[in-house]
């Protein structure tokens, strides 16, 4: 099973993780919330969904995915760097995890259409795929500013017979694909599932989503017994927008003190910068998307646009599981700047020969910021690959050249 015991930070009953959670959603959309949170945990703890689930992360997949030891890395930082390869899932990143899980928890209640949402193009991609490996309609709703820089991943969700829907409000990026994939839903509510990306939204997905993508972490313990003769690092460090990277990587390691999670959010152009994307820097509490989180708002409660060179990360809340860690202190929240990021990714790629996401990216650049001991083991959930972002790589490097 995903989870077997109850952690201390796990949601409750009403979806709350302490004072964040829970499911703010208008009228309309209570029959589709309602449905799911009768339904998911029965439905993705039930032996033949997890049979299949595995079967099909395992054969169609490529899990589980390799524990590198990145030798250079670490020699670098004089510290033991673990590498999750996520980027080497199918597809290029871990949200595969998410979509193979949802798309089949859709068929079992009856689903004919699916609908997404997507900011750097990996969730998107991951959804289409997931839609024509079972025959299902797709929609996926992207910010047009995001359409622009992600080109690569709009053609290959169209390829896969999706149809993607430009998101024109606002910044046009992911907050408002967020809006308009809601606003579908409201009008399709009988035959369409909503597949989120991440850790967000009404209860139950910031729980479903997290449960999902706990494979990452217990894929970690069982190779890390295996590298270490130990089922746990000293720190676990994934790149947070939403979450739900970091929320796999963290998720069996939440109730072992002894291991650090670090999350780093997008700086942007500087956490005072006035265009960032460092929500726990910069948040206060609010209700976006459905949930009661932290989230960058004016005086007066309106959304602050994020920024971030990275399409992934631009968003103005956090998971509300996320919000929780950091109300607790079980979590250390860093934010690393766009160059900070790219200095990292560009460090790796020539220590390791491996280019990162610009999301992963962010997690890299943590390590510069962090202080170890001999002997330790870190372990940096690389989210996905860095194809998508070769031509935000080019204009950056070619800028500074």
């Amino acid at each position: 099973m995903i989870a077997q015991t109850k952690s201390a930070y796990a949601v409750d009953e009403r979806g709350f993780y302490g004072r964040f959670g829970g499911a703010y959603i208008p009228e309309l959309l209570y029959p589709n919330v309602e449905e799911l949170q009768k339904n998911y945990l029965s439905i993705i703890e039930s032996p033949d969904f997890q049979q299949e689930w595995r079967a099909l992360l395992r054969d169609y997949v490529g899990r589980p995915t390799p524990l590198y030891f990145a030798r250079r890395l670490s020699e670098r930082y004089g510290v033991k760097i673990y590498l999750k390869r996520e980027d080497l899932n199918h597809t290029g990143a871990h949200k595969i995890n998410n979509t193979v899980g949802q798309i089949l928890l859709a068929q079992r209640l009856g689903k004919k259409r699916i609908i997404a949402e997507t900011g750097a193009g990996q969730h998107g991609v991951a959804t289409a795929t997931v839609c024509a490996l079972m025959g299902m309609q797709c929609v996926v709703y992207m910010g047009a500013v995001d359409m622009e820089r992600q080109k690569p991943n709009v053609e290959r969700m169209r390829m896969l017979g999706a149809e993607v829907r430009p998101a024109l409000s606002g910044s046009r990026t992911l907050k408002d694909a967020t809006n308009e994939a809601i606003r579908d839903w409201i009008n399709h509510p009988t035959d369409t599932h909503y597949i989120i990306g991440s850790v967000v939204g009404p209860h139950p997905y910031p729980d479903m989503v997290a449960r999902l993508q706990a494979i990452i972490s217990e894929e970690i313990r069982k190779q890390l017994q295996e590298k270490e003769g130990r089922a746990y690092p000293d720190y676990v460090v994934a790149c947070v927008g939403g979450g739900s990277n970091a929320a796999g990587a963290f998720y069996h390691f939440l109730d072992l003190p002894q291991v650090q999670l670090v999350a780093v959010e997008a700086a942007g152009k500087g956490i005072d910068s006035g265009e960032t994307a460092a929500t726990i820097a910069r948040g206060r509490i609010g209700i976006l998307h459905g949930c009661k989180t932290l989230l960058m708002q004016t005086a007066d409660g309106q959304v602050v646009e994020p920024y971030s060179i990275s399409a992934g990360l631009d968003y103005p809340g956090i998971g509300p599981l996320h919000a929780h860690l950091h109300d607790t202190g079980r979590a250390r929240f860093l934010a690393a700047t766009d160059d900070e990021a790219m200095e990292a990714a560009l460090e790796l790629s020539r220590l390791e020969g491996i280019i990162p996401a610009i999301e992963s990216a962010h997690a890299l650049a943590a390590l510069k910021k962090m202080t170890f001991e001999a002997g330790e083991v870190v372990v940096v959930s690389l989210s996905g690959r860095g194809d998508k972002d070769l031509a935000t790589y080019i204009r950056y490097f070619g800028e500074r050249a």
